[in-house]
């Protein structure tokens, strides 16, 4: 069973059809919507702020997400994927976007539908990506537009297959 615990009154909730990796850990005021996947050794920490969530999401394997006290919250949309080791901090994320392995997202940056974040790619505070872009380097800028075939090849082809490798571990309960 994943670590759900309360935080300064507040209680982690989510939708139906999510999983929740053994060793992943929800603290606070985190909400989830439906379909949303939170894999191994992956941390969401809404002890200082709050993070919201929106459906189909999959949280990575030791991927980190939190906030900055009292200054900036995490949102992120529908159909996003945060990939094994990255963090995600005080920033929003809307729909349809894929934040590779190892990156970083820094507070208050806004990252506008339909988009990459290259792995290991260090996006600076206050930065906004555009919709349609892909970004990566340190500190990341746009390399190039998102094409069609990368948003439904990648983008969105990885939110539905973990939705249905979350499915495996659901059954197997």
């Amino acid at each position: 069973m994943a670590i759900i615990k309360k935080v300064r009154g507040k209680t982690p909730q989510w939708g139906d059809e999510c999983y929740f990796a053994e060793t992943a850990t929800l603290l606070g005021d985190v909400m989830l919507g439906r379909g949303c996947s939170v894999w191994f050794n992956a941390v969401l920490r809404g002890d200082v702020h709050f993070i919201r969530i929106g459906n189909n999401v999959n949280i990575q394997d030791n991927a980190i997400v939190h906030c900055t006290y009292q200054k900036y919250p995490v949102n992120i949309g529908n159909n996003v994927s945060i990939a094994h080791g990255a963090i995600v901090h005080g920033c929003t994320i809307h729909d349809n976007v894929l934040i590779g392995m190892g990156s970083i997202i820094m507070d208050n940056v806004i990252i506008e539908s339909n988009s990459v974040v290259a792995a290991g790619a260090v996006v600076a505070k206050n930065t906004v990506i555009k919709s349609g872009s892909v970004y990566a380097g340190i500190p990341a800028k746009k390399i190039k537009e998102l094409d069609k075939r990368i948003l439904e090849e990648d983008v969105l082809q990885i939110a539905k297959n973990y939705t249905m490798y979350s499915g495996w571990y659901r059954k197997e309960k």
